[in-house]
């Protein structure tokens, strides 16, 4: 079972990190940043995942990470990430420990999006924005980074077959660019 120290040393020191692409990824991306937030718990390290809510333009009824678009004024993507997880469900960033960078992860749907992997040190309280965030839960990191729980789905959209990731756990469906970008931090772990 993975350990914050262990995370610490795999995710430190510089590395070449590799745009992950979904297919048929359109040009002219706009720039987004996610936290990927690691929960240290007395049982083990989870992942603190979001229910996106139905009526959004973006990812509606998804899970995935607290973030969202870059702004002109953003002085960098971990600054976004910890921007936008404090506006979505109230985290502050005192409590959070950046461990890396994952590899951007650019999406059919015209976003390329910088993964920002971070510790984050309980207790803290959570204030999730109700016109982005239904839910907030927590996932184990060892079911998440588990190959066997890495299934791989395709649908037609738009008239083109598309393949993504997905990771169902206890009726959540975590599917697409945050399962995408979660298969990312597990080849960066352990090796592709």
């Amino acid at each position: 079972m993975p350990t914050a120290a262990w995370l610490r040393q795999r995710l430190a020191g510089p590395r070449q990190l590799k745009a992950v692409e979904e297919d048929a990824v359109p040009q002219g991306l706009t720039l987004a940043a996610v936290l990927v937030p690691i929960v240290e718990r007395p049982q083990g390290l989870t992942v603190l995942l979001t229910q996106r809510t139905a009526h959004l333009n973006d990812h509606a009824g998804q899970v995935s990470f607290p973030g969202g678009r870059c702004e002109l004024t953003d002085a960098s993507p971990v600054f976004t990430a910890l921007r936008e997880t404090e506006e979505e469900i109230g985290l502050d960033p005192e409590r959070i420990e950046i461990l890396g960078i994952l590899p951007e992860y650019h999406t059919g749907t015209g976003f390329s999006v910088t993964p920002v992997v971070g510790l984050v040190r309980p207790p803290f309280k959570l204030n999730p924005d109700s016109f982005e965030v239904a839910e907030v839960f927590e996932t184990p990191l060892a079911f998440l980074l588990d190959p066997a729980n890495h299934q791989r789905h395709s649908m037609e959209i738009g008239g083109v077959l598309r393949h993504y990731y997905a990771m169902p756990y206890e009726g959540y469906f975590i599917w697409g660019a945050t399962a995408g970008m979660l298969v990312s931090l597990y080849r960066l772990l352990y090796g592709d």
